[in-house]
């Protein structure tokens, strides 16, 4: 890079296409800020084959690359359907008809779930524990009684026990003894 030559600038190997890649990033850089055209002025901000064909297209130029030949002249319409005796008429469909209003259509209604199961009674004493210890505390808290030591105690001793006993009667899925490689549980 002796000289203050540039990567790029077509002195250092790439002759071929370096300095015009260079002026196209800089006549990129320079349009950069520059506002867009505005539609009347007869600019396009992109080509025309790519504009959105209208009620009306406009014609192609004459030796356009894009387009139908000039002289290839309107297409042809599609011939309309015969309708059979009390159908609707031509250019209507399955769309176009509406179905009747019924409210019961127009909302899923899930089916019944099935009822919870029973809980034995171990079970629901847990929850309770589980529950009913901070919920006292909490109670008295707000209302401003005063909770003895022993009562503190009983509470915490219930949330902790309650949740034990719930962690402990889990179900943890299958038999443990069927030993490796059995597959997925289903």
């Amino acid at each position: 890079m002796a000289n203050g030559d540039a990567p790029g600038d077509g002195a250092t190997g790439n002759a071929a296409g370096g300095s015009s890649d260079e002026a196209a990033w800089q006549d990129l850089v320079a349009r950069f800020d520059a506002p867009a055209p505005e539609a009347g002025d007869g600019t396009a901000p992109w080509p025309e084959r790519e504009d959105l064909a209208g009620p009306e297209p406009s014609p192609p130029e004459p030796g356009s690359e894009s387009g139908p030949e000039p002289d290839s002249g309107p297409l042809p319409a599609a011939p309309e359907p015969a309708s059979a005796p009390g159908s609707p008429g031509p250019g209507s469909g399955p769309r176009d008809s509406h179905a009747p209003e019924d409210p019961d259509d127009e909302h899923y209604v899930p089916p019944e779930p099935p009822p919870l199961p029973k809980l034995n009674p171990a079970t629901k004493l847990a929850w309770f524990a589980l529950f009913g210890g901070p919920a006292y505390l909490l109670i008295c808290t707000v209302v401003g009684w005063h909770v003895s030591g022993l009562a503190a105690f009983l509470c915490v001793a219930a949330f902790i026990g309650g949740f034990a006993a719930l962690v402990i009667r889990m179900d943890n899925g299958g038999p443990r003894d069927s030993g490796p490689g059995d597959g997925a549980v289903v």
